[in-house]
């Protein structure tokens, strides 16, 4: 059974580890995963800016997006946030670089989801082999099938992001329409394709080691 934490525990288990990581020299992943909606970003950043400077990178799963040029010509883009719209393969070997990276080595450098785009960037994150911390987060890095089922085992901490499903609905609908759909086309979005990865995200929280609780 996963534990439960506040945001504010969240940020205290954070610097426990980010502590572990500077006491070994050796470098921590921590996973951050949770429907659409329920606060990934928003929890991510709050450790970004808690965290002493320069002590984590935040590497996102969503940089892995396969664009909708190829989602098109595979017929997956009415699916776009579904497990297989990703390259869930190359994000597991970015993990691995990651995981396996010295502070001698070179920078590591990840892709990035532009939302005014809605579309992958290559090369966008920098990750120095300085970082002790890196968090990465997304819909399914505690997936049990396909190259995503990899995942769980590359990350030092596992968490699950919850809200209230209103909340979450509320959020995503904003998101959608903030990103240019229309009010009726961002709700179609969110009860649609959004609420069926969200059942297949729901799946995953038993594999968590803590359910972080945002409301």
């Amino acid at each position: 059974m996963p534990a439960e934490l506040s945001a504010e525990q969240a940020v205290d288990a954070a610097r426990t580890l980010l502590d572990a990581a500077l006491r070994s020299g050796s470098r921590r992943l921590l996973g951050i995963a949770g429907a659409p909606g329920a606060g990934k970003s928003t929890l991510t950043a709050l450790l970004a800016e808690r965290l002493p400077a320069g002590s984590c990178a935040v590497v996102p799963m969503d940089g892995f997006h396969l664009a909708d040029a190829a989602l098109e010509r595979l017929d997956r883009l009415a699916r776009k946030g579904a497990p297989d719209t990703f390259d869930a393969a190359g994000y597991v070997a970015l993990l691995q670089r990651l995981r396996t990276a010295r502070p001698q080595d070179a920078p590591v450098w990840a892709p990035m989801f532009e939302r005014d785009l809605e579309q992958p960037l290559a090369g966008a994150i920098e990750v120095s082999g300085e970082v002790p911390l890196v968090v990465t987060e997304g819909n399914y890095l505690l997936a049990r099938e396909g190259s995503f089922a990899q995942v769980g085992s590359m990350l030092d901490a596992r968490w699950f992001v919850e809200v209230p499903e209103s909340l979450r609905h509320e959020r995503l609908i904003a998101r959608h329409e903030r990103f240019g759909k229309s009010p009726a086309a961002a709700r179609d979005w969110a009860l649609g394709p959004d609420e069926d990865n969200a059942r297949l995200v729901a799946q995953t929280r038993d594999r968590a080691d803590a359910v972080v609780r945002l409301g």
